[in-house]
């Protein structure tokens, strides 16, 4: 299995692993979106920041991401505020609805080669009662003078390249990039502000003695202030759990670049794209014509999940029918049963963010920045949402099984009866 963003990620970085014991303002562990722009934005103040991540940076799902740039959140803002109340939910719908506009302008400040396309995105409608769903989303954008537009069957056609869909809805404030890049140019950034950021650096223990003490199999960081940043990838350390996640994944395949008679008419704008339905599919165009389409589900020993991608491709787009994939690549999703990410107190001066259920971007790298702005502040409305002191998602195990049988009945059974 080979993951196409590993393969032609044009930023480098490397982090030598912790030695010996340091002192820092702020430790971080993960080094994903939220890590990286925590890592950053305390960099830029001034701050004393180490960072530890015990694969490489991007190892976990920002590098196995779609690379959609989403402003918001899955859900809708009616219900964001439905879930939170009117005040918290405007906060942090007016935070996510600007996420955008904070990814790019820090590709742009950083010179981060992360092939960034600032086109839209479009949720395509796969059914008629996908489009009505469209529609009340468009309604509620719209009323919040969002730059939004519901295009009609022939103009979604126009836009992907398909028959298939009713429907779409464009969002001009989002985007693509190219995932592990921009987490790597992120690290790459906060390192060139002063940040010490550390590879191959798995945390062992944790515990609070007026201070952090971050301990490693080969050092010890003493900090004031603690954030976690692990998400999906997390592993409880010695003296500090968090909440657990329902265990989602999502798979991708990606074409060989395309010729131009063949790519001409699919995506000509280089929008990122995803669709209404249950097992939702997501399709985009990378820098160089490759044709990338994903799903849920974890790929397994039948090919259950690879044999759908093959027919679904030859369905989304006949003349590539047949086209092979080189490369395929699946990572996990922190889920939470309301959608909504969770800011969750850890002690003292320390915080921990996880739950942005597949929309890892915008939101981790607006809710990295923030939580760093609070640790070393002390601050709380610096943050889009505020923090919890526990957070419990019943019976995840089961629900994960759930969400992936699922996903195999239907990825076996599509256009087959």
């Amino acid at each position: 299995m080979r993951n196409l963003w590993a393969d032609t990620c044009a930023e480098t970085f490397v982090g030598a692993p912790l030695t010996g014991d340091v002192t820092a303002d702020l430790v971080i562990v993960g080094g994903g979106f939220s890590g990286c722009s925590a890592a950053l934005e305390a960099a830029k103040q001034g701050a004393r920041v180490v960072l530890l991540e015990a694969e490489t940076i991007g190892h976990g799902g920002s590098g196995r991401n779609v690379g959609l740039v989403n402003a918001g959140l899955w859900l809708p803002p009616d219900q964001v505020m439905q879930e939170l109340g009117q005040g918290a939910g405007i906060r942090l719908n007016n935070a996510l609805a600007v996420g955008p506009d904070h990814v790019y302008r820090l590709i742009e400040q950083h010179d981060i080669q992360c092939e960034p396309v600032r086109n839209g995105t479009l949720h395509c409608a796969h059914s008629a009662a996908g489009l009505k769903d469209l529609q009340n989303r468009y309604d509620q954008q719209a009323a919040r003078k969002a730059p939004v537009k519901l295009l009609d069957m022939n103009s979604a056609k126009q836009a992907t390249g398909s028959k298939s869909f009713f429907g779409a809805l464009k969002d001009h404030r989002a985007g693509t990039i190219q995932p592990l890049a921009y987490a790597k140019g992120l690290a790459r950034a906060a390192a060139d502000q002063g940040a010490s950021i550390h590879e191959s650096t798995q945390v062992r223990s944790v515990r609070h003695d007026g201070d952090w003490v971050v301990q490693t199999e080969t050092g010890t960081v003493r900090a004031t202030a603690l954030f976690v940043a692990t998400n999906a990838y997390h592993k409880d350390f010695n003296g500090l759990q968090r909440a657990t996640l329902t265990p989602v994944h999502y798979f991708q395949l990606a074409t060989a670049p395309l010729p131009d008679t063949l790519r001409a008419d699919i995506l000509p704008n280089k929008e990122g794209c995803w669709d209404t339905g249950l097992v939702m599919t997501s399709f985009r165009m990378d820098q160089a014509g490759r044709l990338i389409l994903g799903a849920m589900g974890l790929p397994d020993r039948l090919g259950i999940h690879e044999s759908w991608a093959r027919r679904a491709l030859g369905r989304l787009f006949p003349k590539l029918s047949g086209q092979p994939f080189q490369q395929f690549w699946s990572g996990r999703i922190g889920m939470t049963t309301d959608h909504i990410p969770k800011i969750q107190r850890l002690g003292q001066n320390a915080l921990a963010v996880y739950g942005y259920s597949g929309r890892g971007i915008s939101p981790g790298t607006v809710f990295g920045a923030a939580c760093a702005q609070t640790l070393l502040s002390g601050d709380e409305t610096h943050l889009p949402i505020a923090p919890v002191d526990s957070h419990s998602e019943p019976l995840s195990t089961l629900k994960g099984l759930y969400y992936e049988t699922g996903a195999r009945l239907i990825h076996a059974l599509w256009h087959r009866i």
